[in-house]
């Protein structure tokens, strides 16, 4: 088999990147200048949105989301358990508790028909919304404040039917569209859909600021509360040292902007490059049985490719493959871990194996290999082969 050392992810960096962050650094001004606001103003322009709030991470919006959204202690959030844990990690941040259900065995997103079905049966409470609760940590009648669906691996979830829902029931729809940037469902970008939308930044997304991410919204109060919440809950006619709510640090400095300013100059290009890189696979892993390859719903009309994940065959061993890749020099990691698997949930609300099959079905076959937008037509060669090599092994 092939020797090779192919790197799991790579930021795809040009000279035009590397002199706007030097330029910030001749400068006195490193946070909160001109860069952050040409940064959020190249997101208005792309998205057609009226606000864009620049934070240091997906994670850090994700949680001014749920705080511009009134959700705290004891309120309920329907939510996914086939995601990066930051989506659950920000209800808990205020104590509320996330409510599970599963998602569409196709694109691994939430199913928008239990959405609607659990949204009802927890507005109507007692028995029906027990049901959908944790066995624990959710004791007494709590008002369900919110829907938060995750564009999973840069393909938009179903989002014309959870925004139906939350409209119906007047619910907060926070749209995690963290791992989703250019991605269009029905021809309309992803992170528009609902009251708040998400990006990050990460240095394996589709643009990376090193750590980053950008909240978009129309809601004007919304997008003032959380602009004084990212810079220390100070708003606007605060003096220094005043700060009118409580807050947190969440700013993103002028370098990392800079970065992401000339990244979103790019953002065509890179998603065309990494729409390449999954072209190349999938045309040559879909002649593997055994490997099925990533499947995009009617409704997207644009995916826009963050990790390449491919599901094995229930009755392949997927982490033997995994650890035989690695020992060619090819990294693969599992995904996802189910969220509601995690230790400190399954302590906190009592979930067990087999409360969500098809999350759990998809966490055991998902491999994400290596992939970027600088990754070579020979580099997807070599991890195809060495797949192939080892399924028929």
């Amino acid at each position: 088999m092939h020797q090779a050392d192919i790197p799991m992810s790579s930021p795809d960096l040009t000279e035009a990147e590397r002199q706007a962050v030097a330029a910030v650094l001749r400068t006195p001004n490193l946070s909160m200048g001109g860069e952050i606001q040409a940064f959020e103003a190249a997101f208005t322009r792309r998205l057609g949105c009226k606000h864009a709030i620049g934070v240091n991470s997906g994670t850090a919006g994700l949680h001014l989301c749920v705080r511009a959204a009134g959700i705290s202690a004891g309120d309920l959030v329907i939510t996914t358990p086939f995601s990066f844990v930051a989506s659950a990690n920000v209800l808990l941040y205020e104590n509320a508790v996330p409510v599970f259900v599963d998602v569409d065995p196709l694109t691994g997103s939430i199913d928008p028909g239990l959405v609607q079905r659990a949204a009802a049966d927890l507005l109507q409470g007692g028995k029906a919304a027990r049901a959908w609760l944790p066995r624990r940590g959710a004791q007494g009648r709590h008002p369900l404040k919110a829907i938060l669906p995750v564009d999973v691996f840069g393909q938009p979830a179903d989002l014309a039917p959870l925004e139906a829902t939350a409209r119906q029931h007047g619910l907060k729809l926070i749209e995690d569209a963290c791992e989703a940037l250019g991605a269009e469902y029905q021809g309309q970008p992803a992170g528009l859909f609902g009251d708040y939308g998400v990006f990050a930044f990460y240095p394996n997304k589709q643009i990376t600021t090193g750590e980053g991410g950008m909240i978009v919204t129309d809601d004007e109060t919304a997008a003032g509360l959380m602009r004084a919440l990212r810079n220390q809950g100070r708003a606007p006619g605060d003096t220094w040292l005043q700060h009118t709510h409580l807050g947190y640090n969440y700013r993103l400095d002028e370098m990392s902007a800079a970065l992401g300013r000339v990244q979103m100059d790019r953002l065509d290009e890179l998603l065309e490059k990494r729409s390449q890189v999954a072209a190349w696979y999938s045309e040559r892993l879909e002649e593997l049985p055994e490997v099925q390859t990533p499947q995009l719903a009617p409704t997207t009309t644009r995916m826009s490719w963050f990790v390449y994940v491919i599901r094995f065959a229930p009755d392949i061993d997927r982490d033997r493959i995994a650890r035989e890749l690695h020992q060619h020099g090819i990294p693969a990691r599992p995904y996802f871990i189910p969220i509601h698997l995690q230790p400190y949930l399954v302590e906190r609300f009592g979930y067990q194996e087999g409360d969500f099959p098809v999350t759990e079905d998809l966490g055991r076959r998902g491999l994400a290999l290596p992939f970027s937008s600088v990754m070579t037509e020979e580099q997807v060669e070599i991890v195809c082969q060495t797949i192939a090599e080892i399924v028929r092994s």
